[in-house]
C-alpha cells in the first residue's frame, strides 16, 4: 500500500484498515515469539526426543562390542572350527613319532576220538612298533600344511570379531544419527505448529488469508511424515543392533566426537597389509604351497621302521615266542594321475598368491576411494555449516517482513524454513557418512577395535 492509496479511503474506513493491520501484526509478533521461545527450549535440548543418554561414548560402544562378542554364535563356531584346525595340525605332526600298538588273542579246541575227549586253550600276545625313517618331507610338509590352515582359522575368527564389532559400531552411529534427525524434525514440526497457530488467529480476522493457513497445514503435515519415516528407520536399526546385543538397548549417547577425524593414508595403507583378512589369505596360500609339497613327495621313496614280538601259550603249558625287526622301502614305480594331482596342486598355489595379490589391490584402491569419499563429505560438512548460518538469518530476516503485512510471501517463509531444516538435516548426514567412511576404512586395516581401545 502507498501514501496515494490511503489518500484516497475515506476517513472511517482507513481507520478500520490500519486498525485490522495493528491487530494482525500483534498476533503475528506474539505467535512468533511464543515459536521462538519454544525452539531455543528445544535447540537447548530440553525438548529433545528420549533416547539420549549421558554415557561415555567410547566406552558405550566397547561395552555393546563385548556384548555382541559373548552373544554371536557365529563366533562360537569358528572359534570351535579354529580350535579343530589346531588339532588337525597337532595329529599330523604326531606322525613322525614312533607308533606303538598292542594285541592279545584267546581261542580253545577240543577232539573226541572213541570215548576219549582231549580240550586245549591258547592264548597269543604280541607288540608292534613301526616308525616312520625317512619320507622326503612328506609328514613335515603335511604337518606344515595344516599350521597353515590352522593359522588360517584362527585369523579368519579375528576377522569375523572385528566385522562383528564393526557392524554394533556401524548401527549405533546409524542410530544416533536418526536420533539427531527425529529431533530436528520434530522442532521443524513444532515449528510449523506456530505458524498455523498464528495463521488461525489471523484468518479469523481476515478470511482472505485462509491459503496461508492452508499452505502452512500442508508444510506442517510434510515435516509431520518426514519425522515418522525417521522413527520408522530407527526402529529398523534399533531391530538390527537388538539382534547382535541383546534386548536391553542402552539409551544411545552422542557419538559426535569419534571417528571424526580422517587418518593418515599412508599409514592406514600399511596398517591394512597386516589386517586379519590379509593374514588369512597369506596363510591360505602358504597352505596350499605346503599341500603341493605334500603331493610332490608321494613320489618319491619312504622307508620305515617295523618291529614285532609275539609269545603264545597252550592249557598243557607249551610256551612259544617269536620277534621281528625290520626295515621297509616303499617306492611307487606306477602311479597314473600322480603327475595331474602334482600339477593341480601347483596351480592351487599359484592361485592363491594371485588371489592374496589381488585383494592387497583392491584393498589399497577401497581405502583410496573410502578417503576421498569421507574427505569429500567432512568438507561438505564444514560448508553446509557456512551455509546454514546464512540459512538462520535469511530465515529470521523473511518471518520478519512476512509479518509486516506483505513485504514478503508465506511461500518464502515455507521456503527458507523448510531450507534450514533441511541443512541442518543436510548437516547430520554429511557427518555421519564421515563416520561410516572413517569406520570402514579402520575395518580394512588394523580393526575398529584397535581405534575404540
Amino acid at each position: 500500500m502507498n501514501s496515494l492509496f490511503f489518500n484516497v479511503l475515506p476517513r472511517p474506513v482507513l481507520g478500520l484498515l490500519i486498525g485490522s493491520t495493528l491487530a494482525l501484526s500483534t498476533l503475528s509478533v506474539q505467535a512468533q515469539l511464543r515459536c521462538n521461545e519454544e525452539e531455543r527450549t528445544a535447540i537447548e535440548g530440553k525438548d529433545a526426543l528420549p533416547g539420549f543418554g549421558s554415557a561415555d561414548p567410547r566406552g558405550q560402544l566397547l561395552e555393546m562390542i563385548d556384548l555382541a562378542l559373548a552373544r554371536s554364535q557365529q563366533l562360537g563356531a569358528a572359534n570351535l572350527l579354529a580350535q579343530a584346525a589346531r588339532n588337525d595340525w597337532e595329529e599330523a605332526a604326531a606322525a613322525r613319532l614312533p607308533v606303538v600298538q598292542a594285541q592279545a588273542s584267546t581261542s580253545g579246541a577240543g577232539q573226541q576220538v572213541g570215548g576219549v575227549r582231549q580240550n586245549q586253550g591258547q592264548a597269543q600276545a604280541g607288540l608292534n612298533l613301526s616308525m616312520p625313517l625317512w619320507d622326503a618331507g612328506r609328514i613335515a610338509q603335511t604337518a606344515a600344511w595344516r599350521l597353515q590352515l590352522a593359522e588360517a582359522a584362527r585369523q579368519g575368527l579375528i576377522s569375523s570379531e572385528q566385522q562383528l564389532a564393526a557392524q554394533v559400531v556401524s548401527y549405533s552411529l546409524d542410530r544416533g544419527r536418526l536420533l539427531l534427525q527425529a529431533q530436528v524434525y520434530r522442532q521443524y514440526t513444532k515449528r510449523m505448529a506456530c505458524l498455523v497457530d498464528a495463521l488461525e488467529s489471523v484468518v479469523k480476522a481476515d478470511k482472505g488469508r485462509a491459503s496461508e493457513l492452508t499452505q502452512a497445514q500442508k508444510s506442517q503435515m510434510t515435516a509431520e511424515l518426514s519425522m515418522e519415516q525417521t522413527r520408522s528407520d530407527l526402529r529398523v536399526v534399533e531391530v538390527r543392533l537388538k539382534r547382535l546385543v541383546g534386548d536391553a538397548l542402552p539409551a544411545s549417547a552422542s557419538y559426535a566426537s569419534l571417528l571424526n577425524q580422517l587418518p593418515d593414508l599412508p599409514g592406514l595403507q600399511e596398517a591394512a597389509l597386516q589386517s586379519s583378512d590379509v593374514k588369512q589369505l597369506e596363510a591360505s596360500s602358504r597352505a596350499q604351497e605346503r599341500y603341493a609339497s605334500v603331493v610332490a613327495a608321494q613320489s618319491k621313496p619312504q622307508v620305515s621302521l617295523g618291529m614285532a614280538a609275539n609269545g603264545t601259550g597252550t592249557s598243557t603249558g607249551t610256551r612259544a615266542g617269536e620277534w621281528s625287526a625290520g626295515v621297509t622301502v616303499t617306492m611307487p614305480i606306477y602311479a597314473p594321475g600322480l603327475d595331474a594331482s602334482k600339477l593341480a596342486a601347483q596351480r592351487r598355489a599359484d592361485a592363491s598368491k594371485l588371489q592374496l595379490q589381488d585383494a592387497m589391490t583392491v584393498r589399497n584402491f577401497q581405502l583410496q576411494e573410502l578417503h576421498l569419499n569421507a574427505g569429500a563429505a567432512l568438507e561438505r560438512a564444514r560448508r553446509i555449516v557456512e551455509i546454514l548460518r546464512a540459512s538462520e538469518r535469511l530465515r529470521s530476516a523473511t518471518m520478519v517482513q512476512w509479518q509486516q503485512m506483505g513485504r514478503r510471501s508465506l511461500f518464502d517463509v515455507m521456503g527458507a524454513e523448510s531450507d534450514y531444516y533441511s541443512l541442518r538435516v543436510a548437516h547430520i548426514s554429511a557427518l555421519s557418512e564421515v563416520q561410516q567412511g572413517v569406520l570402514n576404512m579402520w575395518s580394512l586395516g588394523p580393526g575398529v577395535l584397535a581405534v575404540l581401545r
